[in-house]
Order: structure tokens, then sequence, then C-alpha cells
């Protein structure tokens, strides 16, 4: 599959962050019923079971609820946006992957494709262009099939949520990071409106993330409702910390192993195969392969650029106040109790 094979320009907006218009009469009429606002760089929200979406994305999500059934095999990430998607796309594809591409190998998938081509989003990537794809006719890049999802928990199709063999991986991260990390990613998104925005744009931004209203928001609740569900079942959700995973991400890369019943032989573990694979998949890495400083994802025409920020934790600490971060900190604590 090709990184760069969209003629979209740079300064128009995704398909799932387009408007009203692009849907139908029938889908205009259900979402009147809704409750709606307005925040900067995204089109309007719309309140669906508890949460907030684009009006594209949430027929994607409707879509996908009523069409999408899984193979017993498949292996889900979920995370809520900009909280290590790419890079965690990353170490699943090559870890699933291992024994058909050699992570040293110099043609390695992930040295010549973004990570968002080589495990799609399904909300995003397969049911917005098409409300029923057919997945049958679909060329995976990798067996087990891998998808990534930011729904929270009620908006997962129920064949999902009900089976017994489906693997859900879960990364979460800190609230204060992934805000400034979604203010930079929907500034790329939207320039034009970007460049409209006034000095006070920034704290407003800030106050609607902390009140729920942004895409798949509200963060808090998306993180509580997967982490309930991970202690219900842990066999079947693996809950992670990008905090974690970047201080130590070989111990996780092998937690993430064990957990989808892959574990690294030692054969494996003697010959480097983990360190290999966290070199290759780093963000230092993968920001700098010449993929992912040029061209677009296919299925939705994004600049792959966009999805490399900084990758760093704290760099909340160069945009928000002490009085913002402490107003996360404490709603975190209300939340998820620390």
């Amino acid at each position: 599959m090709s990184s760069s094979s969209s003629d979209r320009s740079s300064s128009s907006p995704p398909k799932y962050l387009q408007k009203e218009d692009g849907v139908s009469q029938e889908f205009k009429t259900f979402i009147s019923s809704l409750p709606k606002r307005k925040i900067h760089l995204t089109p309007d929200l719309y309140q669906y079971q508890g949460f907030w979406y684009p009006v594209m994305i949430l027929r994607s999500v409707i879509a996908c609820q009523n069409h999408f059934h899984p193979q017993s095999s498949d292996i889900f990430l979920v995370t809520f946006p900009k909280s290590g998607t790419t890079w965690l796309k990353s170490l699943l594809f090559t870890l699933s992957n291992r024994r058909q591409f050699a992570a040293t190998d110099a043609n390695h998938p992930i040295l010549t494709t973004n990570p968002h081509e080589l495990v799609p989003t399904l909300e995003i990537a397969l049911y917005v262009n098409n409300e029923n794809p057919n997945l049958d006719n679909f060329e995976f890049p990798s067996f087990p099939r891998l998808f990534c999802t930011h729904m929270p928990w009620t908006g997962l199709p129920q064949p999902i949520k009900n089976s017994s063999t489906n693997k859900i991986v879960y990364l979460y991260r800190n609230p204060k990071d992934v805000f400034v990390s979604l203010w930079h990613f929907g500034k790329k998104l939207s320039p034009e409106e970007s460049k409209k925005m006034g000095p006070d744009s920034f704290v407003e931004g800030f106050e609607s993330f902390c009140e729920g209203v942004t895409p798949f928001g509200p963060f808090f609740d998306h993180i509580q409702d997967y982490l309930k569900e991970s202690k219900k079942n842990p066999s079947r959700i693996l809950f992670l910390k990008y905090e974690d995973m970047k201080e130590q991400p070989g111990l996780h890369l092998r937690r993430l192993a064990e957990f989808l019943d892959c574990p690294f032989s030692s054969d494996e573990e003697e010959s480097g195969l983990v360190e290999d694979i966290v070199k290759l998949c780093s963000f230092e890495n993968l920001s700098n392969l010449e993929v992912n400083k040029n061209g677009k994802v296919s299925f939705t025409g994004v600049l792959n650029s966009a999805f490399f920020h900084r990758g760093k934790i704290g760099d909340w600490k160069n945009h928000l106040s002490e009085e913002m971060a402490l107003k996360l900190d404490g709603i975190w604590e209300d939340k998820l109790g620390g």
C-alpha cells in the first residue's frame, strides 16, 4: 500500500473532519436530535452514547457498530487520540510479524510505510469512506489482523465487546501532554482556521478539554471505562501507560508479547531481538524516515509528518500554566483516583 496515494491538498481537512454536507438527509435528521457543540479546530461535535464526535466520525462509528464482525484472532489497539498511537502501531505490527519481517531487515515495512497504513483505524480509515466495506477484499498487511480505534468502550461494536478471544491493548497517557499534542495536531489539520484564532483560543480549547468536549471525549471517561473492563477481564484487555513504556520499552514490549500469546523465545532474547524492535520503532527512527517526512496516509490524506510532534514526556510544561496543570491533576484525581 502506498503512503502517498492521495491528491488532497495539505490544507484541505481529511474526510473524517468534513462537515454535515457529506451525510445523507436521514443522518442529518438523526443528528439534529443530539447535543451539539462547537470548539476550535474541529467541525461541530455531536454527543452520542455519552461521547463527542465530528459528524463524519459519528457516522463511521455507527456504521462500524452495525456492520463490523471481528475474526476470532483480530487484535485491537485502543487509544484516546494523541496518546502514543503511532508508536504503539509500529511496535504491535513489528512484534506480530517478526517471523515474517526481521527487525533488522533493510526492507522492513516499518521503514517504507507509515504505521497508520499498516494498522488501519476502524472509524477513520475503513468506515469513513464506505459505511459497509467488504473487509474480505481488503489487503491486510499482517495476520492476525491488526486494527486500531479511538472509540470509547460504549462505542465499540458489540461483537468485539462480547468476544472471548479478541485481544484489546489500551494505551493511555498523561492528560496534560495529550491536550498539548491534540492542540498541535489540530492546528496541522486545520491550518486556515488556526490562522484566524485569537490569543484566548488555547485557553478556550483547554477548558473544552477539561469539560470533556473534544473528539472522542471526555478523555477521563474514555480511560475509566476501559480500566473498569480490564479489571473484569485482564486476559483480554491489557492496560499500558505511555510514560512507563517510554521509560522501559523492552520490559513492556515483553509484556505485550506475553499478552498476545507470542512471547519471545530464549533464542530471540539472546539475539537481541527485543532491543532491535525497540530501536526500529523508536520515535527518533520513525520521525526521521523519509516515508514519514513526506507523503500522506492513503486512507485519509493526512500528511505523514503530522503524526510526529515531539513524542516527549512533559512537553506540557512549555505550554500550560501551573493553574492549568493543577486543574487537570484535580480532574484526574476525582475521576481515576491518582
